[in-house]
């Protein structure tokens, strides 16, 4: 891990609450195509190749596994003109002539679509819904999973044996969100979340007193990793991201942030351990060489013995520090 701000390192063994973005931190961040649930009348490879053209000039994760699902049913995407990507929410654009749009079900009922096929069999393996419409006539529904990571759930275990509360935020649906939530075990789920809400929801968390750690990998992510008290970056991520965090991990795994919250506990005791130790030997020797002793033993502290006292105080507070460099962490056991 790469530590850019000192203080950082001190007030991770403060935290009590931890944020965890779920895409690409908790899960892969590389969806995948699950399903595609058709209104009657309507055939899938159809659905997929309206959805491709649509999310043919997205670059969001979501609209890569569709593109990415057309192409291995070798289905051709159609010219999308008046493209247009709402953050949060989904796109549209028109499709030979007629008005079409991708997106959560939020967004399409308030565009006045009407929502008459069940969602309920994909959130509840953790899969988002992406609902497709002609006009307002829905079409279908697309499935779109991210795989949990192997290691998170041991992770944000480890992380919860260090008295962390854990914390899941995604612009997920609620119910796909409380899906994934179950299988890896977070303590909280803040689901439905704008990408530009994230940093309030972290400032929310501070404003009810607690100290705050945001790990995120995205661009989205960057205010959040801002505004927490500590901000922990997934190296495999983005530039954007990095530069925003006090902590970035090198690899792409949680267990980062545990070790990162086992070695700043490990440095502050170190730094404890060396404060104690440079008091006990001022506080002994200060009197000693003030004259203490010489109205009992007519003695006064040897300028040789005192060089010699000195110098073995730095001896042993940086001895002491160079502990650290034996420093293990084990995954399991922080």
């Amino acid at each position: 891990m790469l530590i850019r701000e000192g203080d950082a390192l001190q007030t991770s063994s403060k935290l009590d609450t931890i944020v965890l973005d779920k895409t690409g931190t908790i899960t892969e961040g590389k969806p995948a195509l699950t399903d595609i649930l058709c209104v009657e009348g309507q055939q899938e490879d159809h659905l997929l190749q309206l959805a491709a053209s649509l999310e043919s000039g997205s670059e969001h994760p979501l609209a890569r596994a569709i593109v990415e699902a057309a192409e291995q049913r070798e289905l051709t995407p159609d010219r999308a003109d008046n493209f247009q990507a709402l953050n949060g929410k989904g796109v549209s654009a028109t499709l030979n002539g007629k008005p079409y749009r991708l997106g959560n079900r939020r967004w399409l009922e308030s565009e006045g679509v009407t929502i008459n096929l069940d969602s309920a069999s994909l959130t509840k393996r953790g899969a988002t819904p992406l609902f497709l419409a002609e006009g307002n006539t829905l079409l279908g529904i697309l499935g779109v999973a991210d795989r949990i990571k192997d290691d998170s759930r041991d992770a944000i275990a480890r992380l919860k044996d260090q008295g962390l509360t854990v914390v899941m935020i995604t612009g997920d649906i609620q119910a796909s969100a409380d899906a994934i939530a179950k299988q890896v075990g977070v303590d909280q789920v803040m689901a439905e979340v704008l990408p530009e809400d994230k940093a309030k929801k972290v400032k929310a968390l501070q404003d009810e007193g607690r100290i705050v750690a945001m790990v995120g990998d995205g661009i989205n992510d960057a205010p959040a990793l801002a505004q927490a008290h500590v901000g922990f970056a997934i190296g495999t991520g983005t530039d954007v991201a990095i530069e925003s965090a006090a902590i970035t991990l090198m690899g792409g795994s949680l267990h980062g942030v545990a070790d990162a919250m086992a070695i700043s506990s490990a440095t502050v005791r170190n730094i404890k351990q060396n404060l104690f130790g440079a008091f006990i030997y001022n506080s002994l020797g200060v009197p000693v060489a003030a004259g203490v002793l010489y109205p009992l033993t007519g003695s006064l502290l040897n300028p040789v013995i005192a060089g010699a006292a000195m110098s073995l105080s730095s001896v042993t507070v940086v001895s002491n520090a160079n502990r650290l460099r034996l420093f293990k962490t084990q995954r399991g056991k922080p």
